[in-house]
């Protein structure tokens, strides 16, 4: 498989995924990336935050997006030009790393970034993006690309 086009996110976005987490903890946030995707790269241009809607007991370490939430993004990104790209969605202390819950319920299409924000004592610990190989059903690392 060819090696993965870099993901390009703005500093404020960073900082607002970031500050999404540092809110949500102890419990997870999660969110749309909506962007463009072509031969320079993805690029980011916006977040759609969304309401975790897993059950209120299991938050902390999961997380699940409304799919008609999912579906009016779509459309709504579809009818400005533009895609949903990805998602994102932080750990609250714990790596960020694709979890084996992750990898075997996001579904396996390549298309989508998937950004991971750790979250330590309600502080921004590291961000990471990942794409899904179809073939191997893994998660593979995408780079982070934030322009000066």
């Amino acid at each position: 498989m060819n090696s993965t086009a870099a993901i390009v996110l703005s500093a404020e976005i960073v900082s607002q995924i970031e500050a999404e987490g540092v809110t949500a903890y102890p419990n997870e946030c999660c969110g749309i990336l909506v962007g463009t995707d072509g031969a320079s790269g993805r690029m980011v241009e916006r977040i759609i935050p969304m309401k975790n809607t897993f059950d209120d007991a299991e938050q902390y370490h999961r997380f699940t997006i409304d799919p008609l939430a999912l579906a009016r993004a779509d459309e709504d990104a579809a009818a400005k030009g533009k895609l949903v790209v990805g998602f994102y969605h932080s750990h609250p202390d714990h790596p960020a790393q694709p979890s084996e819950y992750d990898r075997t319920h996001v579904p396996p299409w390549a298309f989508y970034s998937h950004i991971i924000v750790a979250i330590e004592k309600r502080k921004p610990a590291a961000m990471t993006c990942w794409q899904m190989d179809e073939a191997t059903e893994q998660f593979r690392p995408q780079e982070i690309v934030v322009p000066k």
